[in-house]
């Protein structure tokens, strides 16, 4: 096995300054095959593991033929209840608000469908998987609790992680008392389960107690204590490698039952063993989107403003951990209301614990609450942007505090310029086009938090005028590689195509979690930082020489660029990195740099992106047929790194904003507890021929408070603004406003 990540040096073009649209690094590595995801890598002795999973959403496993599945040939061992290796700590024990409950064959009891019960390990794949459906279990079974009628409503401990289930202020019920127009709407919005192009994959190796893991990870370092704690081993000994990621989004931010189960496997027989999740594996024990039904209660004077907004939402999480869906914590922030009201309440249900999927509450949230502002616009007489920008808030309305940056009105402006808004009538059904479909208009406002979260790298410039940047971060398609390649060569003042990264092992300095729209925003701080140190100390160098032509200048008085240090005060005056480090007898520098956020300035500022979705649909008037056939974005989301990754990214959740409106949804039986569509031939996600003409604006947007790069994050923002807005199209085009999710054509015509 390899034993450290990728190293990635040439580069596409020859700028590597921030800004730049600059093509992936790795593209070439990835089209040509020589990129290697977790399932690629393949030590001596490697052999082959399959799960088996419980066909029952509640009870008990009686009995598994573990003998007619060892007789199979090629089959070396089957992991049971009865033969698992110890575990040093309780896979149900909780230990921190990322820990999350894992189902690693410490009993008989089933939990939820598709839950792992077995584990078969052969020499090759078809061995396994044969083996594995011999095992032919048989099972106690109890009557299972599914939907969200399954039982009566609690208040939660805590929504999303550690936030309140119920915040607000004023009065809402006398502002509802007191408005001119009122509505109140039902959104129901179904589970959703994550179906990544890799999905989780694992290959495990021990020597002694130390462990080798290639894995595709969010969060390496979380990922390494969570398994030094199971196995009862040092961290140090643990080692995961991922330095490719087939799309993440939430579901490999906290590593998975099977992920471990890899581990457990290799332990038991004492050999290299792979274990790779099939598609229906996906459904269960990976995290999903839980489903959720929220009523929300508006007023509005005669001047349409807002008097009273009451976002109640009810959710599901399973029997036996916690983690619910905070879709109203949207209301907190998007529009001004002298009287806020946002309250979560739960049920369990025996499922897997629904986990952080893309825009965790924002997308869920944003969907209800964007169709909600539309039929107060429409109750108003309003145009539903009009609408937007009378109830625009100045300061974030559940704090009272102002906003580091917000150029939402340039996102309104921009967006309803380009795509015409000012051409649509008023009242539904008003459009056709040249075929006769129903044509809608609608929009949507996206948000998402600027969050951030801790990091380290090491940066090295050597005399030659190459550099160095290492660090344990991950790109799981979001353009990592190149975006924190153009952050550091910028910081060491040289030339991209000069510049080495290294990463996606927990071996380097953490880079914390990819995750949360955060990870440029961490990862590229604690980059930033590193290359300051270096330069710093470069600067010191030969400020402090008097042979040197920068002599007297001071560490602020020069600036890094093109492998030079240059005189702030007169650029004629400057001298290369290989000059000032041979006259010090060096032949290097390295710098270290930690990022996190600023308390202070998070006490102070609220921290947003924001956007505004323009949606085009086109609906048959009989079939009830609908195509999303235009989708202008127009997005503010701070210092924009590469501006090309970023419309990429805004693409990519626009699309998902419309699976959300149109396509997914996880079907149950709600006697059984069973998948009825856990595959991607039911399970529908958008393909080609649903992806329409698509446009993303990046706003301009400065923000000094929000870190050191300026940076907000831009991979989730895409969907909250657009799933809205499909869905306020639809009702444009028909005049039917359907208000469950997906919106199908038997909900349409029905």
């Amino acid at each position: 096995m390899p034993e450290t990540a990728p190293r990635i040096r040439q580069g596409a073009g020859n700028v590597g300054s921030i800004g730049a649209p600059l093509t992936r690094r790795e593209g070439p590595l990835k089209v040509t095959g020589r990129a290697l995801f977790a399932a690629d890598t393949l030590p001596p002795g490697l052999l082959h593991a399959a799960l088996c999973t419980a066909r029952i959403a509640r009870g008990r496993v009686t009995g598994l033929d573990v003998a007619a599945a060892e007789r199979h040939p090629g089959v070396v061992a089957v992991m049971t209840p009865d033969n698992a290796p110890t575990l040093a700590k309780d896979p149900d024990a909780k230990d921190g608000p990322f820990t999350f409950r894992l189902d690693l064959l410490q009993n008989a009891s089933v939990r939820y469908a598709n839950q792992p019960i077995a584990v078969v390990i052969a020499e090759t794949l078809e061995a396994a998987t044969e083996g594995a459906r011999l095992l032919a279990p048989r099972y106690e079974t109890e009557t299972p609790r599914i939907g969200l009628d399954a039982e009566a409503p609690f208040t939660p401990p805590g929504i999303g992680i550690g936030q309140p289930p119920d915040e607000g202020h004023g009065d809402v019920e006398a502002g509802l008392a007191d408005a001119a127009a009122r509505i109140e709407a039902v959104y129901e919005t179904p589970a959703q389960y994550h179906n990544a192009m890799e999905p989780h994959a694992a290959v495990a190796e021990w020597d002694g107690d130390r462990l080798t893991l290639h894995t595709p990870s969010q969060g390496l370092t979380a990922a390494v204590g969570r398994l030094a704690g199971l196995f009862g081993i040092p961290p140090k000994n643990i080692r995961i490698e991922s330095p490719y990621l087939g799309g993440g989004f939430g579901s490999k931010g906290a590593i998975s039952g099977p992920q471990v189960l890899a581990c457990m496997a290799a332990r038991l027989v004492g050999r290299p063993v792979k274990l790779v999740a099939r598609r229906e594996n996906m459904y269960g024990p990976m995290g999903h989107r839980a489903e959720t039904r929220q009523t929300l209660r508006l007023g509005a004077d005669a001047d349409g403003k807002l008097t009273a907004l009451d976002h109640h939402t009810l959710t599901a999480s399973s029997r036996f951990d916690d983690f619910f869906e905070p879709a109203g914590g949207v209301s907190h922030t998007l529009y001004a209301t002298p009287n806020l009201s946002v309250r979560h309440r739960g049920v369990r249900v025996d499922t897997g614990t629904p986990l952080f999927m893309r825009a965790p509450g924002e997308a869920t949230g944003s969907a209800a609450l964007e169709s909600a502002i539309d039929e107060m616009a429409i109750a108003c007489g309003m145009d539903p942007l009009e609408f937007r920008l009378v109830n625009y808030a100045e300061v974030e309305p559940i704090s009272g505090r102002p906003f580091s940056s917000k150029a939402l009105r340039a996102c309104y402006a921009q967006g309803a310029a380009r795509f015409g808004w000012e051409k649509r009538p008023l009242q539904p059904r008003q459009m056709r086009d040249a075929d006769g479909l129903l044509v809608g208009w609608g929009v949507g406002t996206a948000t998402f938090p600027a969050l951030m979260f801790e990091a380290e790298a090491r940066a090295e410039l050597r005399a030659d005028g190459t550099g160095t940047v290492v660090i344990g971060a991950q790109d799981m398609g979001q353009g990592a590689w190149t975006a924190l390649a153009q952050i550091a060569a910028d910081g060491l003042g040289i030339d991209i195509a000069q510049l080495t990264v290294e990463m996606g092992s927990s071996t380097q300095p953490s880079g914390g979690i990819a995750g949360g729209s955060a990870h440029t925003a961490t990862a590229g701080g604690a980059v930033h930082a590193a290359a300051q140190a270096v330069i710093a100390e470069l600067a010191q160098i030969a400020t402090t020489d008097s042979a040197s032509p920068l002599y007297g200048a001071g560490n602020a008085g020069v600036i890094a660029r093109a492998g030079r240090l240059i005189r702030r005060d007169d650029e004629s005056r400057s001298e290369s990195v290989g000059e000032i480090l041979a006259r010090a007898g060096r032949d290097r520098i390295t710098g270290t740099g930690k990022a996190s956020a600023d308390p202070a300035a998070q006490k102070s500022y609220a921290m947003h992106a924001h956007g505004a979705v323009f949606a085009e649909v086109k609906v048959d008037p009989d079939l009830g047929q609908i195509r999303v056939s235009r989708l202008v974005g127009a997005f503010a989301a701070g210092r924009v790194i590469n501006p090309r990754l970023v419309q990429s990214q805004y693409f990519g959740g626009m699309i998902w904003g419309l699976s959300f409106a149109l396509h997914e949804h996880a079907a149950l039986d709600p006697r059984t507890g069973r998948f009825l569509n856990d595959n991607l031939g039911e399970y529908h996600v958008p393909v080609n021929a649903d992806t329409p003409a698509m446009e993303a604006i990046l706003v301009h947007e400065d923000d000094p408070h929000v870190n050191a790069l300026g940076v907000k994050g831009v991979g989730e923002i895409g969907i909250t603004g657009t799933a809205g807005a499909i869905a306020n199209a639809v009702w444009h085009a028909t005049g039917v406003r359907v208000r469950e999710l997906p919106i199908t054509l038997d909900r349409l015509l029905g």
